[in-house]
């Protein structure tokens, strides 16, 4: 009978001290032999709530366990109307662990170094950003214009302040005016890497985006979906929808991109990066899916430095006269992930293609050992 009251009292006790608990511990451990710099990492929020059940999203605080202070954070909602992910802002030395506590508090309010938005007011552009750099992409009313473009197009700054309203609101963006300026051409090229069907060994390109959805909007990760209407890919009607993604502190972007096709064939497809006329540094590495491509100068405006990689096997790498092509596969209604994104000489950070060339290599090699997360 006592062996039986034990284990009542212990099945009470148990629960009600997991609901008391008041703060959780997070373990991030970097194996690598790489600094990892102000890394935005996911936390699944389930985790968080197994560990703190009792957490008020609107009274909470991450601190560094060492220095006491603050940490950015970010609920992350994936265009969901629950958290999905408690994101954070981090950097960690090389072979070490850095341990943050979760517990209540007022937290500080962080600046934004992220932001992403539809772009009405001209021509249906999307544009989005970081604290590092900035992009944006077009949409259906420009189609049929002679400014109309199919690829990424490159917005080069050098302030970690966000600029896309005050350089839409300015107009004439194609004027450094302090902080950078938009010098990139695109024209009808996969810009700074955007990704097409690749049939027949030529590029089918869909029309630009015709719907937008912003799934998160900063302070560490900006997040958005766009949908393309069905096109002619060489015989094949395609459909395909895009989520970009751009972390703080990251020159490049996660895109996943979903094809629909009626094929059980895979399809082929291709990574891109507009080549100019002039003489350029390219850096291609097949067995790791990177193409590196620094720029000619561009006169005054300083040299922009591009890059894509690839997470999928890639079964070729083209260069051409207009552009130089990674090509992979997807399969029907799988998702397929890689990361593209760009530099710039005058932000002051990466300042030749030896520099650029290195970024992209270690950013791959942080692909393969990201942080382990740990919570207790």
């Amino acid at each position: 009978m006592k062996i039986i009251k034990s284990f009542f009292w212990l099945a009470l006790i148990l629960p009600m001290g997991l609901l008391a608990q008041t703060k959780a511990t997070i373990s991030i451990q970097n194996s690598s032999t790489l600094e990892r710099k102000e890394a935005v990492v996911a936390l699944k929020w389930e985790t968080v709530l197994s560990h703190y059940p009792q957490i008020d999203t609107t009274n909470f605080v991450v601190i560094n366990a060492v220095t006491k202070k603050q940490v950015p954070f970010q609920l992350e909602h994936r265009g969901l109307s629950s958290v999905q992910n408690l994101l954070v802002q981090v950097s960690v030395k090389a072979k070490s662990t850095l341990s943050l506590l979760i517990q209540k508090g007022k937290p500080e309010i962080f600046v934004a170094k992220t932001y992403a938005r539809f772009v009405p007011e001209r021509k249906d552009d999307f544009a989005w950003e970081n604290d590092k750099i900035a992009f944006r992409t077009y949409g259906k009313a420009i189609e049929k214009t002679k400014e109309d473009a199919y690829g990424l197009d490159v917005w080069v700054k050098r302030t970690d302040k966000l600029i896309i309203n005050e350089r839409y609101k300015l107009g004439n963006y194609h004027i450094d005016n302090g902080n950078g300026m938009d010098y990139y051409h695109v024209g009808f090229s996969l810009g700074a890497g955007n990704m097409a069907p690749y049939v027949n060994d030529t590029i089918r390109y869909s029309a630009n985006y015709h719907q937008w959805k912003v799934l998160d909007n900063g302070p560490l990760r900006s997040s958005f979906q766009l949908t393309y209407d069905t096109w002619d890919a060489g015989g094949i009607k395609v459909r395909a929808t895009k989520n970009i993604s751009l972390d703080a502190g990251s020159q490049l972007n996660r895109i996943e991109n979903v094809y629909s096709f009626e094929d059980n064939k895979p399809l082929p497809v291709v990574v891109g990066i507009i080549k100019r006329p002039e003489s350029g540094i390219i850096s291609l590495n097949e067995q790791q899916g990177i193409i590196g491509y620094w720029e000619p100068t561009h006169g005054e405006d300083g040299t922009t430095g591009v890059g894509s990689i690839l997470t999928t096997p890639v079964s070729n790498m083209l260069v051409g006269n207009a552009q130089i092509l990674a090509k992979t596969a997807v399969k029907n209604n799988e998702p397929i992930v890689y990361f593209t994104g760009a530099a710039w000489n005058k932000a002051g950070k990466i300042t030749n293609a030896k520099q650029w060339f290195k970024y992209l290599d270690n950013f791959y090699q942080q692909i393969k050992e990201p942080l382990v997360i740990t919570v207790k």
